[in-house]
């Protein structure tokens, strides 16, 4: 796909692994609509440094109605729409033997932004990314979704979900529209900061040392993976690990080679 004057909708875009993405499409040549739910000044920081071929746009992703406005005004401003990143999302921060710490209210809120957020602005978009036959869906998942670990089990669980529906919407809504996801590994960034607290430096330091490239990603990492299956004509339905290694390195330190 060549980028120039193509038309991106960021969703979680104001911070993090959105805001990277955001700008780096930006570089590329496209036009970027903003989505944020309550971090009005962040995304309106990522909107003056892209300028005017940029956007901020208010909604929550859990909510049907809020996707397909987010989506049509995008097209109102920008007159079309080529590439949705699925990014906007939620967890909470729960020890996995904690059980009835996982509320329904907890539930409710990470299915809600992680897994129907995917949906809900997929098809909303799905009808503009079918106009010039190449549009494109990126979600983003996590190497949780893979492996059963992370900040919490819902959000492991909706990080799986993830990961299926982007097979689903592959199988769905090709041959316009090709659908794939980046799943993360542990990225040293405000939102892990915010969760570990007074562990985040022990943890990076453990996650680096477990990873073969000896490393933990930053957002602008995951931007760069997520440009990579924009520009991947011939890929859909695929789930890309971004996390240096880690998976791969973990099944070693158990004692598994290949």
């Amino acid at each position: 796909m060549i980028l120039k004057d193509k038309v991106a909708l960021v969703t979680g875009g104001s911070r993090g692994i959105g805001a990277a993405t955001a700008r780096l499409l930006a570089r590329e040549g496209c036009h970027v609509a903003v989505n944020y739910r309550q971090s009005r000044d962040e995304a309106d920081t990522v909107v003056s440094e892209i300028g005017e071929r940029a956007i901020a746009l208010a909604g929550d992703v859990a909510k049907d109605a809020d996707c397909r406005n987010i989506v049509a005004r995008t097209v109102e401003k920008f007159g079309r729409l080529d590439i949705l990143v699925n990014n906007a999302g939620t967890t909470r921060f729960i020890d996995f033997p904690d059980l009835d710490a996982v509320t329904d209210e907890v539930w409710d809120a990470i299915i809600g932004a992680n897994v129907k957020g995917i949906f809900q602005c997929a098809r909303a978009a799905a009808p503009h990314l079918r106009t010039n036959g190449e549009g494109v869906i990126i979600n983003v998942a996590s190497v949780a979704g893979l492996v059963g670990a992370g900040s919490s089990i819902p959000y492991a669980a909706s990080k799986a979900a993830a990961i299926n529906l982007t097979t689903s919407l592959a199988r769905t809504l090709c041959p316009e529209i090709r659908v794939n996801a980046v799943a993360p590994g542990v990225i040293d960034g405000e939102w892990l900061k915010r969760g570990l607290g007074d562990d985040f430096a022990e943890v990076m330091e453990t996650k680096a040392e477990q990873a073969l490239l000896k490393k933990v990603s930053k957002p602008e990492d995951i931007a760069q993976a997520i440009l990579g299956l924009v520009r991947a004509d011939l890929v859909t339905g695929q789930t890309l690990p971004v996390d240096a290694g880690a998976i791969c390195g973990a099944a070693m330190n158990q004692g598994y080679r290949w």
